[in-house]
């Protein structure tokens, strides 16, 4: 059953789906890690790829940038394909003092600017959250592989260029990184009923102005891929 985005099957997708925004990203995810990796979906050129890893199944597409398109296709994974488990796979920008490039952060609460809640038409705010499974079985498996990674609140954003400059703020109240699709993913799952994270790492720092390059977000980041993959392995024991 194909939908406007997706030109594939249930049977296509594993369980557990990681999901980079870049579809380059996906890209090397599945050509570096997975074994009989095939490509299931490239719509829009939105690559969508699932193989083995350890044994194990696993699906790997990208998300594209922001709310709106992590919304569209985590929403049809989840209910259209029959996928339990979305591990977001990115990149964020540090806006706590403690945190440095390239340290991961796993996100157990995603705060947002985004209107995105509103369709619920909820008498109040939502706490978009992560799911506490994945959440714990990650943290579990970063400590075991000695990664150096955070666990607390991401803020997703609308915007990447904002005229308030009012991102750093966030940070006052102990939020540790801005990215931009998290908080869609966290109610497109509490809608459904499934689970998801997301698990990024810090590529620039906007208090130090610390950075990294393109390239070196899509394909140097695998210390946060193989802490996915693994997770997506622990789910299915």
């Amino acid at each position: 059953m194909a939908t406007p985005h997706i030109n594939a099957t249930p049977a296509d997708f594993a369980r557990t789906v990681l999901m980079p925004g870049d579809p380059l990203r996906a890209k090397f995810i599945a050509e570096t890690f997975l074994t009989d990796a095939v490509l299931v979906n490239n719509v829009r050129g939105i690559q969508g790829y699932t193989g083995c890893y350890d044994g194990t199944r696993v699906s790997v597409m990208a998300s594209g940038m922001g709310m709106p398109s992590m919304g569209i296709y985590s929403y049809e994974l989840f209910n259209f394909f029959d996928v339990e488990n979305i591990l977001r796979i990115g990149s964020a920008g540090a806006i706590h003092p403690d945190l440095k490039v390239r340290d991961i952060v796993l996100g157990q609460g995603a705060c947002t600017n985004s209107n995105y809640a509103a369709q619920y038409g909820l008498n109040g705010t939502f706490a978009p959250l992560a799911s506490y499974r994945l959440l714990r079985t990650a943290a579990d498996i970063a400590d075991g592989m000695g990664l150096r990674y955070t666990v607390g609140n991401l803020l997703s954003s609308d915007t990447f260029y904002a005229d308030d400059n009012a991102t750093p703020a966030w940070g006052k109240l102990g939020v540790l990184a801005v990215e931009m699709e998290a908080a869609a993913l966290y109610m497109n799952a509490a809608r459904a009923g499934k689970n998801a994270l997301a698990i990024c790492t810090v590529s620039d720092h906007i208090l130090t102005g610390e950075a990294t390059t393109a390239e070196e977000r899509q394909t140097s980041f695998t210390e946060m891929m193989e802490l996915a993959l693994k997770t997506a392995v622990a789910m299915e024991k």
